[in-house]
């Protein structure tokens, strides 16, 4: 049984720390087998910040899950087909980045939209974050990402205690943390071998639970 796995990159930069970092969690994730994995970057995308205009409570229908037309519009269907999503953030101000705070506000359409109300309940989602420096806010950043998570009914899920934090996976950027870096190393979050392991354990670990959700479903399906 193959699951889908959607990693949304929610830097401002295309092919930087926050997205090699998430890459080596999807790369994981498909090395389990049976795994089809999408990654999806906010950089250079329009996703404009939730109105709480309540369009989406009375007037949704099939395909239409929003009234603002920006690149949300091409991402929800694949959101919803997803059987797991992992969400990467760089931290800005010791919290998740602006890019990623729009990006969770508009999953209000699945949290009272009339048509796809509870449409990610039991999918299974995975947080990672990648700071500059240690103890610059990874936690909180993670924690956020899981309130998402909570808030639509889905499965949060997180490395193993021995690999970072509880809330998800964990990268710095200069070298221990330390602000120290090579000018010429663009990506030096992946000589964060720490880090990297937990990005790869959440990786797997999303997609041994996604994989035990679906085909839990499908023999309660058959059972009935």
């Amino acid at each position: 049984m193959e699951i889908e796995i959607l990693g949304i990159c929610g830097s401002p930069i295309k092919g930087g720390n926050t997205e090699a970092f998430l890459k080596e969690s999807l790369k994981a994730a498909e090395a389990t087998g049976d795994v089809r994995t999408e990654l999806i970057t906010l950089a250079g995308k329009e996703i404009k910040d939730c109105r709480h205009c309540n369009w989406c409570v009375k007037k949704q229908e099939e395909g239409k899950f929003c009234a603002q037309k920006d690149d949300m519009v091409e991402i929800y269907p694949e959101i919803l087909k997803a059987d797991a999503l992992l969400l990467a953030s760089p931290v800005y101000v010791s919290r998740l980045s602006g890019y990623m705070a729009c990006f969770s506000d508009r999953f209000r359409v699945f949290g009272i939209g009339n048509v796809y109300c509870r449409r990610l309940r039991n999918k299974v989602g995975g947080a990672l974050a990648v700071a500059w420096g240690r103890n610059n806010g990874l936690e909180t950043t993670l924690l956020s990402i899981t309130s998402t998570f909570l808030v639509n009914e889905m499965i949060p899920v997180g490395p193993p205690l021995n690999l970072g934090s509880p809330f998800g996976a964990t990268g710095l950027a200069s070298e221990n943390g330390t602000g120290k870096f090579d000018p010429e190393d663009k990506l030096g979050v992946l000589r964060d071998e720490y880090g990297v392991k937990g990005a790869r354990a959440l990786g797997k670990r999303v997609a041994e639970i996604a994989k035990l959700i679906k085909a839990g479903e499908a023999e309660l399906s058959h059972l009935s």
